[in-house]
């Protein structure tokens, strides 16, 4: 593969409150199995890409774990690998990044090494399946100096988006980003595809300016000097940006269409557990969910998501719920419409609800 990836798992979203007080958002356990950054990690793994740099700012001890050994994604070989960057890491007089660009330009030395002629940067908080060769193909294809991967939202609002304005060979025309008027249903999956020399001239510009975003700086004030065109995703895609979409999305997993559609492209790559398998007692009953290795279950379990190391006792009912690692519910409790965070303990008898409109979310060990 003729590129080399950079992935921004910037970290700590105020949108997702106790869930990312103890971790970076990328890090956030998805679909019961997997976090959230194991579809990007995947993705540049089966399109080729050998280097991948994950910069990261905030909470990084989580994803750092996560990632420690690149051989889960196939990154473990000679000329490979998944290089983390932090602010910390450097020797500048900043603790913290000003932006995306800011954040690329201040470990530009990991392009600048590099020889592969493309880069692609994608956000590590995102639930999407493709495959970047078609996209370096389309972006060769167009002659483009920049490509994005834009998405056609239909009748769903974009107001929280970045929305792009195309013509009708799908060169970029306008860009706005979170209108409170949109001209557009496209909005941009924070994708790029850009050659590598071109990168590194426009973020040294950048920084001699004093300009530090990929969409303001780049995107929306070059885009009359470049080619910039979008590349139409059509496939599944959510963001993690906030409760309600974390639950939506780990829901989309129990939807057979839905889960069909995100594992089309084959396994999703993980941190391997070695975790014995689930222990379903006389008695329980399960529907429509989804449950990991360690987990021990006495009770009922209605489309919900279990991670690994779950305890569920007699008599104790989980619906429409997420339950994460190492979490207990008590004998005859009741969790519905809630997010359990690690290692949470439901004590027995108690009941934990929320509802559809307002979930439930209780912090990394809680106690009820």
């Amino acid at each position: 593969m003729k590129a080399v990836g950079i992935i921004l798992a910037g970290g700590k979203k105020s949108t997702m409150g106790e869930l990312t007080a103890h971790r970076n958002n990328s890090a956030m356990p998805i679909g019961g199995a997997y976090r959230v950054i194991d579809f990007a990690l995947t993705n540049f793994s089966q399109s080729g890409v050998k280097k991948v740099g994950v910069i990261s700012q905030n909470s990084t001890r989580s994803l750092a774990d996560h990632i420690s050994s690149s051989k889960w994604w196939n990154f473990g070989r000679k000329n490979s690998g998944i290089f983390l960057f932090t602010p910390d890491m450097l020797s500048a007089d900043t603790f913290s990044f000003r932006g995306t660009a800011d954040a690329i330009f201040q470990n530009i030395q990991f392009l600048k090494r590099s020889q592969e002629p493309y880069v692609i940067i994608c956000p590590g908080e995102q639930v999407i399946r493709i495959d970047y060769n078609k996209v370096i193909k389309y972006h060769e294809e167009q002659g483009a100096d920049i490509t994005l991967v834009c998405k056609d939202m239909g009748n769903e609002s974009v107001l929280d988006y970045g929305v792009a304005e195309l013509d009708e060979e799908n060169r970029l025309v306008g860009f706005e980003e979170k209108p409170l008027d949109p001209q557009s249903s496209t909005i941009s999956l924070g994708i790029y595809v850009i050659e590598r020399q071109l990168l590194i001239q426009l973020l040294e510009q950048l920084n001699k300016e004093g300009r530090h975003s990929i969409v303001t700086d780049i995107i929306m004030r070059y885009r009359k000097k470049l080619k910039i065109v979008a590349y139409m995703f059509d496939g599944y895609w959510q963001t993690l940006k906030n409760i309600e979409t974390l639950f939506a999305t780990n829901m989309d997993f129990l939807d057979p269409e839905k889960r069909n559609e995100i594992f089309s492209n084959g396994y999703v790559y993980t941190k391997a557990k070695d975790d014995p398998p689930v222990k379903y007692s006389l008695g329980c009953h399960i529907k429509n969910s989804i449950l990991n290795g360690g987990d021990i279950v006495n009770g009922t379990v209605i489309d919900s998501v279990v991670s690994r190391k779950v305890f569920i006792g007699e008599g104790a009912i989980v619906k429409n719920s997420i339950i994460m690692e190492g979490c207990t519910i008590g004998k005859g409790a009741i969790v519905e419409n809630a997010i359990l965070d690690k290692s949470v303990y439901v004590g027995e008898g108690q009941i934990v609800t929320g509802t559809s409109d307002n979930i439930r979310v209780l912090a990394k060990g809680s106690i009820v």
